[in-house]
């Protein structure tokens, strides 16, 4: 392959947002919570640090690209529970594991959180 056939090679560009089989929207698995989520249990919420940053968060993008919809749980609730949860829509069959639900705007790193469910 020569440097002329590298400059003028098209690539595959892949689209913003990503359809599942069925033609609804692909939404990003469960990561660890952003840094604000868990300033926000921290501070607001005076959650245990050691119990707040093992837990997870599924976020569904809002029609602002830098805004999302949140939901905190817990991984090993989830596993306990034998649900598997996949991405966002997966806790609308299990609202028992959402422990936080709530709006996070990740350009000016605010959180808007509400207490759902409290474990004890």
């Amino acid at each position: 392959m020569n440097i002329y056939s590298l400059l003028t090679r098209e690539f595959y560009v892949r689209p913003l947002q990503e359809k599942n089989p069925d033609g609804s929207e692909k939404l990003p698995g469960p990561k660890r919570i952003p840094d604000p989520i868990g300033q926000s249990l921290l501070v607001t919420f005076k959650e245990d640090p050691n119990w707040t940053w093992s837990l997870k968060a599924v976020m569904k993008p809002d029609k602002n690209n830098d805004s999302f919809f949140i939901r905190v749980f817990s991984d090993s609730m989830a596993v306990s529970s034998k649900v598997s949860v996949k991405d966002y829509h997966s806790l609308d069959e299990h609202p028992d594991l959402i422990l936080y639900e709530g709006s996070y705007d990740k350009g000016n790193k605010k959180a808007t959180l509400q207490i759902i469910y409290k474990q004890k």
